[in-house]
């Protein structure tokens, strides 16, 4: 079992745009998820990626913040997040 972070995965064409957004719309519906699986079979704790990044985390809770930069701070976390291989 090996570990990489998603952008690796994104970069490399394993892990598709769209399928990071899910993760994102995943995490913003339910900021408890702690298993994501891409199509590949990797695996990803969003809720753990998240916490992980403190300004993503700050982000999350600060409702003064527009729903726009938070998404973009989950997604940053998501990118920067420790995946797992099948």
């Amino acid at each position: 079992m090996s570990t990489t972070i998603t952008s690796d995965l994104l970069r490399a064409k394993i892990v598709a745009t769209d399928e990071v957004n899910s993760a994102v719309d995943e995490f913003l519906r339910d900021p408890t998820v702690s298993l994501f699986r891409f199509a590949s079979g990797h695996t990803l704790d969003p809720a753990a990626a998240i916490k992980a990044h403190e300004p993503a985390a700050r982000a999350v809770d600060d409702q003064d913040r527009t729903e726009k930069f938070r998404r973009g701070m989950v997604r940053t976390a998501i990118l920067l997040g420790c995946t797992v291989a099948p």
